[in-house]
């Protein structure tokens, strides 16, 4: 089992409609090119997260390939500009990474 690189980003309610026009645009971005990690996408229900919560996470075989794929979106400019859309209508972000609770 491998290792889970997650970003939460939390939305301004108001502004749904847009932000998640926004992520539609990240996700074809992803599709479209091979090199970018292919993540899936969650918006909370019920729990801990409200519902103007978005999460992204993807699995890696090792730590060093997740941080592999968060130095990856920190530095290519084609994720940089869809970034630069979208964070007028975020309130707050968080990077994670998860390691199986038995390694």
């Amino acid at each position: 089992m491998g290792y889970k690189l997650r970003y939460v980003q939390i939305f301004k309610q108001e502004k749904a409609k847009q932000y998640l026009e926004i992520e539609k645009q990240f996700e074809k971005y992803e599709l479209g090119n091979p090199e970018v990690p292919k993540g899936k996408r969650y918006i909370p229900c019920s729990g801990r997260d409200a519902s103007n919560t978005l999460i992204w996470e993807c699995d890696f075989p090792s730590l060093e390939e997740a941080q592999k794929a968060q130095a990856f979106f920190l530095t290519d400019s084609r994720h940089e500009d869809l970034f630069q859309l979208q964070s007028e209508y975020i309130v707050a972000t968080f990077t994670e990474i998860y390691r199986p609770f038995d390694s």
